[in-house]
């Protein structure tokens, strides 16, 4: 493999209009964090053990299971002698030392650990926290059912509370009532948080959450009472156990159960909680972080996507000229600038809304559940429009590579299938919607009504009569304001259809229901809004240097002007903008464009991604695609022997057969 740097790629960086460092500082918060990111990533650059493995895609499912146990106990061994202490240092070591590979013990250390904290009383705490934190109690979470997943209320486990043996009584009383996808389930853990109906006295409280020790913690045993299995491959995460687990009347103590805010006594009485959504933290905590997956995941799509497109050169633009780089192309460049722009709109979307969690979860530790609400629709509707946006753009970087996209030496297909089961984990993404869409119909009538309303959702008391006062500058001021009318307006809508219905006689549900595909409209409009207002604030408000702070702008602008363009019946529904601002907004868009390209490979290379992280024979760093391309094919397991077996057994065979049929015919 050459050591040099394609020449495309060179001159790209050197007539970028601002320092790519700078911005990669922007990012990462600073030049000490940057220092500190690299210096963690270096770590496993240089790890002899980590760069030994071939990709992921070369190994059957039983093998790719094995070495991610394998690799993510080493990282974690490695990590304790290298005394990375702080999360966010670990987080840097995993990501580089297993950038396309699920850990089977992600959930325990993201999920179990956290919820138990967050959720158990001071003495469970005490008593189960440093078991996890020490690995001799390896646990994950099961909520999801073969019958139920996002309607929770719809679960089937049950937990009956026996006063008598002061235990509970796990069951899957049917078929559909079976814990299925799980993950860490199959194999790897011998503890779960077990989401399931609570039943005392005769009466069901609804779901709640159980500690069930699934696996005898010394030989790893399945425990007797439990079924436990693997669900089988998958779209991605094969180096994940996904799993089942059914219930035979498996009994646990009383105290098994978390109870932070529910509580069942001995004698069976039931202390509910102050707010029944109190137990929803951890849900909320894992939604915020796949707003940043959904950030990470596009982001390592349109490096290599943008690379790529400095690198390959196709065709003619001029007559007789040489073969024109693939970006040279405006189309090329309307599939992915916008891209690159949404990336670095997620980015700051995904910071603005961990400020937000932070705040207000402690608040609600405090005791103040006001805003708690607002938290969780927020939560729901971010998950499920940046993960929907997300693969989209995922597959449009992967088509906007041709033919090589398809292979995996891309690494583009194993990004979006890590990816694209967010948009059904933790939450199905239309009924993420539709939970912030009832939040959203209770604040419009609460304003209807005079009341006040959260800071976010304020903007529905917006004059729909008010027009655009966008000009050829296309203001921050003006964009904002487009996308908070055009959110209003669809919110008020929607309500309005759900009054109407309810007006002509229908119950409140079925008014709900023939209302829903406007609300989830409505609720893209109000997720759109909060990216863009939240692009515009952090650019106000966090200082970089002129030329950085000019093309962060470039990219504020691009996303939301194309935001406008992609959507334009949704903002000139009620005539907002007239056909003058319609134009500029045209004319905004291929301007952006052309302001954007000398700087494209500078904006990807400023998230500062190492090859390793990329896993990508096209979006490498030093251009040399085609060599890396070529060694990737040399190294395929058919490329192991000259003559495959296939022929002996079934080629060769079949050959002679047909030969000798045609021998016998000929002699007839």
């Amino acid at each position: 493999m050459s050591n040099e740097v394609n020449t495309d790629l060179l001159r790209e960086r050197s007539t970028a209009t601002f320092d790519a460092e700078r911005l990669t500082e922007f990012i990462y918060k600073g030049p000490d964090k940057v220092k500190r990111k690299r210096q963690i990533q270096n770590l496993v650059l240089q790890d002899k053990f980590l760069q030994s493995f071939k990709p992921s895609e070369f190994y059957d499912r039983d093998a790719q299971y094995n070495n991610a146990v394998r690799r993510q106990i080493y990282i974690m061994d490695r990590m304790e002698e290298l005394g990375l202490k702080s999360e966010t240092d670990r987080q840097k070591f995993r990501e580089v030392a297993a950038p396309v590979e699920l850990s089977p013990f992600g959930l325990h250390s993201g999920m179990f650990v956290p919820t138990l904290e967050r959720q158990g009383t001071p003495e469970q705490c005490r008593k189960w926290v440093p078991l996890g934190k020490s690995f001799k109690m390896i646990g994950t979470y099961a909520q999801t059912e073969l019958g139920h997943g996002t309607f929770i209320r719809g679960l089937e486990t049950t937990a009956t509370f026996d006063p008598e043996t002061q235990e509970f009584i796990l069951d899957s009383p049917t078929l559909s009532s079976i814990k299925y996808w799980p993950g860490n389930v199959a194999k790897t853990v011998n503890h779960c948080l077990v989401m399931a109906q609570l039943y005392t006295q005769g009466k069901c409280h609804g779901t709640h959450l159980f500690l069930v020790q699934v696996r005898n913690m010394e030989d790893h045993t399945i425990m007797p009472g439990l079924e436990i299995g693997d669900i089988g491959p998958k779209f991605g995460f094969d180096g994940v156990d996904n799993g089942f687990i059914r219930f035979n009347k498996y009994r646990i103590p009383r105290m098994n159960m978390l109870m932070r805010y529910a509580k069942v006594l001995e004698n069976g009485d039931y202390i509910k909680p102050k707010n029944a959504k109190l137990t929803y933290g951890a849900m909320v905590m894992v939604r915020v972080m796949i707003v940043m997956d959904a950030f990470k995941t596009l982001s390592k799509a349109t490096v290599i996507a943008i690379r790529y497109s400095a690198v390959r050169r196709q065709s003619e633009l001029r007559p007789g000229g040489e073969e024109a780089q693939v970006m040279d192309y405006q189309t090329q460049q309307y599939k992915l600038f916008p891209l690159l722009a949404t990336s670095y709109a997620f980015l700051l979307a995904a910071e603005g809304m961990s400020h937000i969690y932070a705040k207000i979860s402690s608040d609600i530790e405090r005791g103040n559940l006001e805003d708690m609400p607002q938290l969780h629709a927020l939560a729901c509707g971010l998950k499920a429009f940046c993960t929907w946006v997300g693969c989209e753009g995922i597959e449009v970087c992967r088509m906007s590579c041709g033919g090589h996209g398809y292979s995996h030496a891309s690494g583009i297909p194993k990004i979006y299938a890590n990816i694209v089961g967010s948009c059904t984990y933790e939450g199905e993404n239309t009924v993420m919607m539709l939970q912030t869409a009832r939040y959203l119909s209770k604040c419009y009538f609460r304003g209807q009504r005079g009341e006040s309303l959260p800071e976010l959702i304020q903007y529905l008391t917006t004059d729909l009569n008010v027009k655009s006062t966008l000009g050829e500058d296309c203001s921050f001021e003006s964009l904002v304001a487009a996308y908070s009318h055009r959110a209003a307006r669809m919110v008020a809508a929607a309500c309005r259809l759900q009054q109407t219905n309810q007006q002509k006689g229908m119950a409140s549900h079925d008014a709900w229901n023939k209302s829903t595909v406007p609300f989830i409209a409505a609720t893209k409009a109000h997720c759109h809004l909060f990216i863009v207002r939240n692009f515009v604030t952090i650019l106000s408000q966090r200082k970089v240097d002129p030329a950085t702070h000019n093309v962060l702008s470039q990219l504020c602008t691009l996303y939301a002007v194309y935001g406008i363009v992609e959507n334009m019946g949704e903002f000139m529904q009620d005539g907002y903008f007239n056909q003058d601002q319609v134009s500029i907004l045209n004319r905004k868009v291929l301007a952006l464009l052309e302001d954007i390209r000398p700087n494209a490979v500078a904006l990807v290379d400023a998230f500062d991604y190492p090859d390793h992280l990329l896993q990508s024979c096209l979006g490498r760093y030093d251009g040399q695609v085609y060599e890396a391309l070529y060694e990737y094919s040399k190294s395929s397991p058919l490329n192991n022997t000259d003559i495959h077996s296939s022929y002996y057994n079934y080629i060769r065979p079949m050959m002679q057969k047909r030969s000798e049929s045609k021998n016998i015919s000929a002699k007839l």
